[in-house]
């Protein structure tokens, strides 16, 4: 099912490159600034609100599987998280720089903190009676104030919402060593939790959901008070240092580090991303994904004139550099062997195929990012990443 889904993802790339080129060299006319600015806008919202639309697809999946829990609705509600998460991965170009997601009060470690301590929410092997769905008397009302108001308390570790909690409530541990997490469907319906167990799920899907309608609601179009009209008003400098240094930290600092050299450095595989349902190559493809949107200006049902735009006018071998270096990583990522938790086993070679394949992509973000930098600089923009 993952293969299917990446080379979608990657036929998509190839075609959408074309048309980038295409659109680029075909106007005449060279792009000004506000134009990329306007069209990075209308593609966050087009790409929250694909991320929304899907999110409340899985929410309604994982509605019927608690309504009637059987193998073949657990594994709907599965796939549906799985074609969730591919919408969201993209949308990850869009933070770094203070914007709604991640300001002071965004929603962004309700969304998506991880690695997460699955003992904080549910059993673990050698645990039975960890986390708070099993800690009746300490927590005796699951809610969405509740969950809301214990992530990340005592340490960041200690995640209770999002992306990845309902990951592990839908998959388990991941103690497969071949693939993901296997969690019986006795969980919800003759375990002694199972009502608990219910509540928590129903209440973090629906949370996610309501996450993702905020994002979508700040960057609406015509709505003079919400985070978009502020940013497409701000001086045009200062809102593509915000756009470069979003795809610029997630290359580097994001992405090749904390989600990449992290784990491999360390062979943790509690430190992928997404662990319980070995989702974490598309995640990593899907991030990439977003910066070349960024860079190209094309989001799915918005295109327009990208960062990349800007730069081939005061730059043309620079862009193309670029270019070539994007398509690059979104390759070699696609060539990471599945599973990617297996690359970080003590007896996993680094000059066997799966970490040699890790290290290549993390070299290469890098090397796009420094090239970012030098594309920003190109245009008049001064931006400092990780």
């Amino acid at each position: 099912m993952r293969k299917v889904i990446t080379m979608s993802i990657l036929t998509s790339v190839a075609m959408l490159a074309v048309a980038g080129c295409i659109n680029a060299t075909s106007g005449g006319e060279s792009a000004t600034k506000r134009e990329v600015i306007e069209t990075y806008a209308s593609g966050v919202h087009a790409l929250y609100s694909e991320s929304l639309a899907s999110a409340r697809e899985m929410d309604q999946a994982i509605s019927v599987f608690l309504a009637d829990p059987d193998p073949s609705t657990l594994e709907a509600a599965k796939r549906a998280w799985l074609r969730a998460r591919d919408d969201y991965g993209p949308t990850e170009a869009f933070r770094f720089y203070g914007g709604p997601i991640d300001d002071d009060d965004g929603p962004e470690g309700l969304i998506n903190a991880w690695p997460l301590d699955e003992g904080y929410i549910d059993y673990v092997d050698g645990a039975p009676n960890s986390g708070i769905i099993n800690m009746a008397s300490e927590y005796p009302t699951i809610d969405a104030e509740m969950l809301v108001s214990l992530n990340e308390e005592g340490g960041e570790e200690y995640v209770s919402t999002g992306w990845h909690a309902i990951e592990f409530l839908l998959w388990g541990q991941d103690l497969n060593a071949a693939g993901p997490g296997s969690r019986p469907v006795s969980d919800y319906t003759t375990s002694p939790q199972a009502e608990r167990r219910t509540t928590y799920l129903a209440t973090a899907s629906d949370l996610l959901v309501t996450h993702l309608q905020g994002l979508v609601d700040e960057w609406a179009p015509n709505d003079s008070s919400n985070y978009r009209a502020s940013f497409v008003s701000a001086d045009e400098n200062v809102a593509l240092n915000r756009i470069i240094t979003g795809i610029g930290e997630l290359s580097r600092g994001e992405l090749a580090g904390e989600r990449m050299t992290v784990a491999y450095q360390e062979r943790s595989q509690e430190d992928e991303h997404s662990c319980f349902s070995d989702n974490t190559i598309a995640d990593i493809i899907g991030n990439a994904e977003g910066i070349r949107m960024v860079l190209h200006g094309e989001y799915g049902s918005v295109n327009g004139p990208g960062v990349i735009d800007l730069v081939e006018a005061e730059d043309e071998v620079l862009a193309d550099q670029l270019r070539d270096q994007v398509a690059q990583s979104l390759h070699l990522a696609s060539r990471i062997p599945e599973p990617f938790d297996q690359h970080l086993t003590s007896t996993a070679a680094d000059s066997g195929v799966g970490r040699s394949s890790i290290l290549r992509t993390i070299e290469a973000l890098e090397d796009q990012t420094d090239t970012i930098v030098s594309a920003a600089s190109a245009i008049g923009i001064t931006i400092s990443v990780s």
